[in-house]
């Protein structure tokens, strides 16, 4: 690679640069020139309003730029200590103060050139308090300015200069700071814009379809906006080309993971599936048959099928999966499904014997707690092929596992799962079709962006029936009316939940914690057996407490949130969440799926601590949907700490936001797959940019990517 022309070379090579601050750009991960032409500022500073200082009046909300003249700080009333600084125009002059903030002192100094935005008022004078303010240039003291004709008309120059122009704020560093930044980019810029020029991938006719200028435009721009207005159409074009490379990064390992092994096509032979189906007590909601007719078509077609079946608690994920299961025995495949613990394993197992007994299949069972009879068996019945529904945990991928002739696995809750075991179970025959589910609902643009190598068929409707879950947010004056209603329940042999967010007291978070409030529980509730239920427990702990409470042994649950997923009792009619807005919506949603799940009306009440509930209280208790659930949460806590559902290989978004860009997002993704279902090598000439930037910029997220 010749490091003197390309836009890889290492930061410290370009201007005014060098070993040392190329050591602080690396922990703002600039690394090459590439990265820190994406090295973007975080916010602006718009000169082009800026207001003479002489035109200020009280009551005003303005932005200036002015020559520091002095600074101080005077001890207020109270001993409040406020700083002060004179700025000075060629208009005039003003007096700032930001009122206990001393520290100002040590980087606010005279000679520098500010832009301050923020009120003014009349305090022995006019003054200004501002709420931001930006350093735009450093000057070395200039002795006494006697000359102040002189100083006034280099005042007046430096206001011309600032005045009409955006100031770019870089993220910044610790010996590194913003306006470095900006001084290193201006002399750099013209010169990295040639270069990048040459390597723009889309061509005017894609780009016109969304709107979005050039690659060249839109960083020039994002450095050096004359406009504000200006800068989100540059953003959007950024946005874009990182949406696109990661659905390419999707399309193509999704394309890989379907050619390189040649699939199972299961025929149209449909026994054992239609009379399932047909003997089901009730009829699949529309949502139910359109997901299974994708299956059932993946099944059948010569690819082997990766697929994400996503939908919200009680939805009917378990039916489908039957009938998949089904599909592959009536081809004389075995059908594995996987959980992610004992209890949940048991649970598939006694909904899987129920739902097979009519076309007379019966589910074996391999799990960590079978005697040593009992597994040698299983593992029997799993070479010979006797076995044919399969239900199990992380023991159907020890070393000692053999399956007859495996045609589909199901993976419940993949996310609970390791990479490596996911990965075991999935070869488990060279070509298994494999049916990931998830109960944890996401918006379609976040399921793109984590799951664009999987096909994704949505349950988005729930069963006829379903009796929504009563649901309230409760400060603490209501928690003993509402433990009087628990009690009524609980008498009339219904069952609850009381969660916590900790085990034990914290001197540092002031929150109710489970082991403590077991023991007051007990006591409140003294006629009922309480039950503790927490993550320090081992995992046979956790089985025993959850089959006594199953049993209806145990009628009150106090538990942290091991109880959020999969668990279904029937009889549990209230759930009640301390200290709600410790967690987040999706997990309250699948505190309160731990109710409902039988015929009798079901209430789940969320306790905040506070004053007043959060704003994602209040959504909670507006609506039972799921998926209306996730879009809130994803607008309330951004995206950035939802990505750890899938970090091998998913390339941290830095420009585009799922929800406002969802149009880019669906654009890139049919763009991806009909560009890698032409061709899958990007060997075309139109397409050569492409596979040059997946191998310099993405090189290492497409090496991980086959792995999940």
């Amino acid at each position: 690679m010749n490091v003197g022309s390309s836009i890889y070379r290492p930061v410290q090579f370009l201007k005014t640069v060098g070993p040392r601050r190329a050591e602080r750009f690396a922990r703002l991960g600039v690394l090459t020139a590439l990265d820190l032409l994406h090295h973007v500022p975080h916010r602006y500073e718009d000169a082009t309003t800026v207001a003479r200082i002489s035109s200020l009046e009280p009551g005003d909300e303005a932005t200036i730029i002015g020559r520091v003249v002095s600074t101080g700080v005077i001890r207020a009333r109270r001993g409040l200590r406020v700083f002060h600084a004179v700025l000075r125009d060629a208009t005039g002059q003003i007096e700032c103060a930001w009122p206990g903030r001393p520290w100002l002192e040590r980087t606010v100094r005279k000679g520098q050139l500010l832009l301050v935005t923020g009120p003014v008022r009349f305090y022995h004078g006019r003054q200004m308090q501002p709420r931001e303010h930006t350093l735009l240039e450093e000057r070395d003291e200039a002795g006494d300015e006697a000359d102040s004709e002189s100083a006034a008309g280099r005042e007046g120059a430096d206001r011309e200069s600032a005045a009409g122009r955006v100031f770019p704020i870089y993220p910044a560093t610790e010996g590194l700071s913003h306006r470095q930044i900006r001084a290193i980019v201006r002399v750099n810029l013209p010169t990295l814009l040639r270069e990048v020029e040459s390597r723009e991938p889309f061509d005017p006719g894609w780009r016109s379809e969304l709107g979005i200028p050039p690659l060249r435009e839109a960083l020039e721009t994002l450095h050096d906006p004359t406009a504000l207005e200006d800068v989100e159409p540059a953003r959007r074009r950024l946005a874009y080309e990182e949406l696109f490379y990661l659905q390419l990064l999707h399309a193509r390992a999704r394309h890989r993971q379907r050619t390189d092994a040649v699939g199972i096509a299961h025929s149209g032979e449909r026994r054992l599936s239609e009379a399932f189906l047909r003997g089901l007590p009730f009829r699949l909601t529309h949502a139910q048959e359109r997901a299974w007719r994708e299956i059932e078509a993946d099944m059948e077609r010569d690819v082997r099928m990766y697929r994400l079946l996503q939908g919200d608690v009680a939805s009917g994920k378990t039916v489908i999966a039957a009938a998949a299961m089904l599909k592959a025995i009536e081809n004389d495949r075995q059908a594995v499904l996987m959980a992610p613990t004992e209890l949940l394993a048991e649970q598939h197992y006694r909904t899987l014997t129920e739902l097979m007994a009519e076309v007379g299949v019966e589910p074996d069972i391999l799990t960590g707690s079978l005697s040593v009879r009992e597994r040698q068996r299983a593992l029997e019945r799993l070479a010979s092929g006797e076995a044919r529904a399969i239900v199990g945990t992380h023991a159907l991928i020890q070393a000692d596992v053999r399956f007859a002739a495996p045609g589909v696995v199901v993976i419940d809750e993949q996310h609970r799962f390791g990479v490596e075991q996911r990965r075991v179970l999935r070869e488990a025959g060279e070509r298994t079709d494999t049916l990931v589910m998830s109960a944890t609902p996401i918006p379609r643009s976040l399921a793109l962006t984590l799951y664009g190598d999987l096909d994704l068929s949505v349950l988005d409707e729930m069963p006829p029936g379903r009796t929504p879950v009563t649901t309230g947010v409760r400060g603490p004056e209501s928690r003993e009316a509402a433990f009087q209603f628990l009690e009524s329940q609980l008498r009339e042999g219904r069952q609850g939940y009381i969660v916590y967010p900790l085990i034990d007291e914290s001197e540092v978070l002031d929150l109710r914690a489970a082991t403590e409030m077991h023991e007051r529980l007990s006591e409140r509730f003294a006629g009922f057996e309480v039950g503790l239920l927490h993550g320090r427990l081992s995992g046979a702990e956790r089985e025993d407490v959850m089959r006594r409470y199953l049993a209806g042994e145990i009628q009150l649950l106090v538990s942290t949130t091991v109880i959020e997923v999969g668990i279904d009792v029937p009889n549990a009619t209230v759930m009640y969440i301390e200290d709600a807005e410790r967690f987040g919506l999706a997990q309250l949603h699948q505190l309160r799926g731990r109710v409902g799940r039988g015929s009798y009306p079901s209430y789940c009440a969320a306790f905040y601590s506070g004053k007043e509930p959060p704003e994602r209280l209040e959504a909670f208790a507006r609506t039972t949907d799921g998926f209306e659930l996730a879009r809130a949460d994803l607008r309330l806590r951004g995206q950035g700490n939802l990505f750890g559902e899938r970090q091998h290989g998913v390339p941290e978004l830095r420009f585009a936001e799922l929800e406002r860009d969802s149009d880019l997002l669906e654009h890139a993704w049919r763009k991806a797959r009909k560009l890698v279902a032409s061709d899958p090598k990007l060997e075309r000439r139109e397409h050569r940019q492409f596979a040059r930037d997946l191998v310099e910029r993405y090189g290492r997220s497409e090496a991980l990517y086959e792995v999940g």
